[in-house]
């Protein structure tokens, strides 16, 4: 039972899909007709849908928010690139996302030249040739040279022929379903229990609680105890 009570801390949402009328979507519809109660009282918040239509192909889908170390760990697992450039680029962009004192330089870098954010939106329209400024060059010079490097990193990444990465992207969002055809309903327990470990690695529902009070408000002036 504790796992089904875990459901609603990773995972939105979970839709069932199935034809009412196909025996390939007993287990599914059995499943769910058998342990919808217990998981409405575990997870009162979350929606546990039911999806019913002819011919409909048996599954089950959730939303899990995947990132860009989620996509580039996938395409190496899985061999999605086609070159080793663009593999060791993928390794050099995820060791930069693993890397918080190369991160926070970075964002402290932004702001080294007083008034001026190298990031506002339309920059590149308002002043293209803001580099060239000699004061900006020089305040900006470790940003620009992380900038540069990563934008140069992600180029590579995305160079591949055939769309290489959008199929990629494309794959990797087709694992928030599970198809389950003729499946038991051993089966989607199992199914439903891989995608809450996805959910577990992708999704972040619990709010952070402050281990203590971070902000103070004074009551009225004229409170009394």
């Amino acid at each position: 039972m504790s796992w089904k009570a875990s459901l609603s801390r990773h995972l939105s949402v979970v839709r069932f899909f199935a034809c009412p009328k196909s025996p390939a979507s007993r287990g599914v519809i059995g499943w769910y007709s058998k342990n919808y109660e217990e998981l409405k009282m575990l997870n009162p918040t979350m929606p546990l849908l039911l999806r019913c239509a002819d011919n409909a192909m048996p599954a089950i889908t959730t939303e899990l928010s995947f990132d860009t170390s989620h996509l580039l760990k996938y395409m190496l697992q899985t061999n999605k690139f086609k070159s080793e450039e663009r593999a060791d680029a993928a390794k050099k962009y995820l060791g930069y996302l693993a890397d918080d004192k190369l991160k926070k330089e970075y964002a402290v870098a932004r702001w080294n030249s007083p008034g001026f954010d190298p990031m506002r939106p339309f920059l590149e329209e308002d002043m293209p040739d803001w580099k060239s400024d000699p004061k900006l060059k020089k305040d900006l010079a470790r940003y620009i040279e992380i900038h540069e490097e990563l934008e140069n990193t992600w180029k590579t990444i995305t160079s591949g022929p055939n769309d290489e990465f959008t199929r990629a992207e494309n794959a990797l969002l087709m694992c928030q379903r599970v198809d389950l055809w003729c499946a038991g309903e051993s089966e989607v327990e199992a199914a439903l229990k891989h995608l809450l470990n996805l959910g577990k690695e992708c999704n972040d529902l619990e709010p952070d609680v402050p281990e203590h009070v971070e902000e103070f408000f004074p009551g009225a002036d004229d409170w009394e105890n």
